[in-house]
């Protein structure tokens, strides 16, 4: 009778437990039990979160060529922001580095619309998830696809129900190759602002912003870019002084770098939505102009220290990228032509050969060309990304391109005018349902 005494009150003591245990910490222990049970899943640690029920950062070991395994290995860097086993599933396909989500304060927009588990994961090649050795030859599209399938499912194993792929600017275009490698991992695709660029220099670009916008605040953005190349004698130093200080280096003059700064302004002007209101008179002191020019338009981005490195490359590679038109400015600039200038400055000596590559835009152009696969693609009117946007895409059923009036890099669904955010929420209600 003893013995069976203690068994009931240890039954019951559980059975209380159950009933005052907060009902997080019950299913922080069934997504720990799950996931601990992929031995490619490593150091999974709690994070502070007041947006998810639970949220964790965790490396998948993934292969460095996915044709190849035999190759060698390296930890990619996922966030998980955990709502419900039965809740929809968003899969955000960053295209940099992933340490802005582990903030408490972060959650993607879609997951917060639709109270969705988020899977935030971190491109190979940057941050936390940088193999060691950097070989750069496995940084490829097709490498990135793999790792988002391979991460996809794995996490099926435990989210059964509709899943969404989204991703900003470079991200963007990482969720729309994932769709192209992938058609079937996802139930539909959300790019914001993601370009699909034809060539390393696109040539759709310049212009893109010949016509931006009115013709009043072009001229205030050039008469800005000539005011700054004309006191180049007198800001030079400043900007000597302050590279040094920074301890930047770069591959060509300084001299070549502040034109490039200037010539990079416009781009960097209308890709973020600066208020054309900003632009300093050009009566303004030097100071004033330097500093605006560098608000705008900063030299680090030209370093040879750039966070951004790794784009550069896959730019370089297969992603393509920007041109600049020198011609309002040729009497006022040290540098004689742009040309190939993504090689010459931003690539290390080892990669400035990197040859592109046409191969993946095509079989992406091809892809939504001849499919209609379930995507939502939002631009903003004046960003510059938006000239190699797919806005040319046309009747397409499934397939839909919405652009944000005047909206620059940072559009999103939020920064839709009503009618047009309500449409985009409607069309992903309905996919949910289905």
């Amino acid at each position: 009778m003893k013995r069976i005494k203690i068994n009931f009150v240890g039954w019951l003591s559980i059975l209380l437990l159950t009933v005052i245990m907060p009902s997080s910490l019950l299913a922080q222990e069934s997504f720990l039990q799950k996931i601990e049970k992929n031995t490619s899943i490593t150091g999974i640690k709690p994070l502070e979160t007041n947006r998810f029920s639970e949220k964790y950062v965790m490396f998948l070991t993934q292969p460095l060529d996915h044709r190849h395994p035999e190759k060698g290995t390296f930890r990619q860097r996922v966030i998980v922001g955990h709502v419900g086993f039965d809740r929809p599933t968003v899969i955000v396909t960053e295209g940099y580095g992933a340490g802005y989500a582990l903030r408490s304060q972060y959650r993607e927009e879609i997951s917060e619309l639709f109270n969705a588990n988020m899977i935030f994961v971190e491109h190979r090649y940057f941050l936390e998830s940088t193999p060691d050795p950097c070989d750069w030859q496995f940084l490829t599209a097709e490498n990135s696809a793999e790792d988002l399938h391979s991460v996809t499912t794995t996490f099926k194993t435990l989210y059964s129900g509709k899943w969404i792929s989204t991703g900003i600017s470079k991200g963007g275009q990482t969720s729309l190759l994932y769709r192209v490698f992938f058609p079937d991992d996802v139930d539909f695709s959300v790019p914001y602002v993601a370009p699909l660029c034809y060539d390393l220099e696109d040539g759709r670009h310049e212009p893109f912003l010949r016509r931006v916008s009115t013709n009043e605040d072009r001229k205030k953005v050039e008469d800005f870019q000539l005011e700054a190349l004309k006191r180049k004698a007198s800001l030079l130093p400043r900007f000597e002084k302050l590279c040094t200080e920074r301890k930047h280096t770069f591959r060509i003059p300084l001299e070549e770098i502040y034109d490039y700064c200037v010539l990079e302004y416009s781009f960097a002007f209308w890709q973020w939505g600066t208020p054309v209101s900003q632009i300093p008179e050009s009566s303004a002191s030097d100071e004033i102009i330097f500093r605006h020019l560098l608000d705008i338009s900063d030299p680090s981005y030209f370093s040879a220290e750039s966070s951004n490195l790794s784009f550069f490359v896959q730019a370089a590679r297969e992603l393509g990228y920007y041109g600049y038109d020198m011609t309002p400015f040729k009497s006022y600039l040290s540098i004689k032509t742009s040309k190939d200038y993504l090689r010459h400055i931003m690539l290390p000596e080892n990669l400035e050969n990197i040859k592109f590559d046409k191969k993946l835009s095509k079989k992406m152009v091809k892809f939504l060309k001849k499919g209609d696969p379930k995507m939502i693609f939002i631009y903003g009117e004046n960003d510059p990304w938006t000239a190699a946007g797919v806005t040319w895409l046309k009747n397409k059923k499934n397939i839909h391109v919405f652009l944000e009036p005047g909206g620059s890099h940072l559009a999103r669904i939020s920064t839709m005018p009503e009618p047009e955010k309500q449409k985009i929420i409607s069309i992903m209600q309905e996919w949910l349902s289905k």
